[in-house]
């Protein structure tokens, strides 16, 4: 699953040490398992892989989104997008909300099992589930870690409603589950295009694939 990385076992800048001694540790639902500095196309990524007791989030009541559930297989986004509200979780680690949110990605690396089990508990009503909320499910450790992948698959042979936001194009590589789960449940896909001036893109979005490419895209998912 990890292929094109180099193992590194530096982990001491890292909030999550205090998991291991402290009651009230800042994520008590995961545990840093290793980090890993990407080489090839990865290279200037570092992925923190942790393992997750919980991935499905209820979003709290108070909240005027429209869904009541997330998940997000990934922490931090190599989207780099400048606009990102989310950029602030990252100091919740000890990392900065600049460079470290870009290119220091958390990776939830059993996120796929934990979905399988959550749904099956006698506990979860099969509410609707959106991912896309704090990271983008298909930015690049997409492509290394398959998540967003098997987590579609596991949602739609549960027939569990999910919608899916993001800015990348690397969606079409699952129309096959996507089509699939589509058969089964309530699937909603969208494109995320902030603008199709190509200067604005770069200094924006510079880790997102190119607007028209995802005007593409979203014609793709349209007729698939």
């Amino acid at each position: 699953m990890v292929g094109n990385v180099a193992s590194d076992s530096t982990t001491s800048s890292l909030r999550w040490r205090l998991e291991s001694d402290a009651p009230d540790a800042l994520f008590p639902t995961e545990a840093l398992v290793e980090r890993h500095v990407g080489t090839g196309e990865y290279r200037g990524l570092e992925f923190y892989e942790v393992a997750a007791r919980r991935v499905i989030n209820e979003v709290p009541s108070a909240s005027r989104m429209p869904f009541r559930y997330t998940i997000n297989a990934y922490r931090g986004c190599s989207h780099a997008c400048q606009y990102c509200f989310a950029r602030p979780t990252h100091e919740y680690l000890g990392l900065n909300t600049g460079e470290d949110f870009d290119r220091k990605i958390v990776v939830k690396v059993n996120a796929v099992e934990r979905v399988r089990s959550e749904v099956r508990s006698a506990k979860w009503s099969g509410d609707h589930i959106a991912m896309g909320t704090n990271t983008d499910p298909y930015q690049k450790a997409e492509g290394k870690y398959h998540l967003t992948r098997g987590i579609i698959g596991a949602l739609g042979r549960a027939a569990n409603p999910f919608s899916i936001l993001t800015k990348s194009t690397l969606i079409l590589r699952d129309l096959d589950v996507l089509t699939d789960a589509a058969a089964r449940t309530s699937v909603r896909a969208n494109l995320s295009i902030g603008t199709l001036d190509r200067d604005v893109w770069r200094m924006s979005e510079p880790g997102t694939p190119p607007p028209d490419k995802r005007v593409d895209a979203s014609i793709s998912l349209a007729r698939g």
